[in-house]
């Protein structure tokens, strides 16, 4: 299937400026959910351009800016770990997805979800779209997307590591790996983290806790 299939139906149906959108950081415990929104010129090749999971980082990185400078007209935004964790996730990324959207310039009239979902109990995608469930690998705009959100959060994780070196975020990207959740018992969260995350981790190290103080106490403590 050409990364451009999708696209040109759009454009065949009387669409002008069609954008890709995606996310990035939807699962990790810390850290804000990034979107991007990504019009391309029709039928622009970018080398190497797929679902950024399936990109190598340097390759990412050289997509990042090639994007930058040859897309119509792209857009990057976030939602936070406390609005994440005032709204939910799955708001959170309709959030992100529609603040990318509505700060293109120029405007797009279409878009290209990525995924199966355009709405949660608050936030919804306003533009007119249809969604592709694994777009990042069939739409070159929401690859294109996907390469821009996926390389901007990394680089904000490795921002957010000079601020809280002890949780090494530059090396798992706040994803709840086993060295995260080690800093974690260590030095308990920081600002930074999704609490509403961290609520079945906390309770079970409240218990784990508990039993080694009960079997430190003993059977009459």
């Amino acid at each position: 299937m050409s990364l451009w299939e999708i696209e040109n139906r759009c454009f065949s149906a009387g669409h002008a400026l069609v954008c890709g959108v995606d996310e990035a950081g939807a699962g990790p415990l810390a850290g804000d959910v990034y979107a991007a929104a990504v019009i391309l010129p029709p039928g622009l090749e970018l080398p190497y351009l797929n679902d950024s999971k399936r990109v190598t980082p340097k390759r990412r990185d050289a997509l990042y800016g090639q994007i930058r400078e040859q897309a119509a007209a792209w857009a990057v935004a976030s939602v936070t770990a406390a609005e994440i964790d005032g709204m939910n996730i799955l708001n959170a990324r309709m959030l992100a997805m529609e603040r990318a959207i509505q700060a293109l310039n120029p405007q797009a009239d279409y878009a290209l979800i990525d995924g199966n979902r355009d709405h949660g109990t608050r936030y919804r995608i306003t533009l007119a779209h249809e969604t592709v469930v694994k777009g990042d690998g069939k739409s070159a705009s929401i690859a294109a997307a996907s390469i821009l959100a996926k390389v901007s959060r990394d680089r904000y994780m490795e921002e957010l590591a000079k601020t809280y070196p002890q949780y090494a975020f530059e090396q798992h990207k706040g994803y709840g790996t086993k060295l995260h959740y080690e800093r974690l018992k260590e030095f308990g969260p920081c600002p930074a983290h999704r609490r509403t995350f961290l609520k079945k981790w906390e309770a079970a190290e409240a218990a784990r806790g508990a039993d080694n103080e009960q079997n430190r106490l003993g059977p009459l403590g």
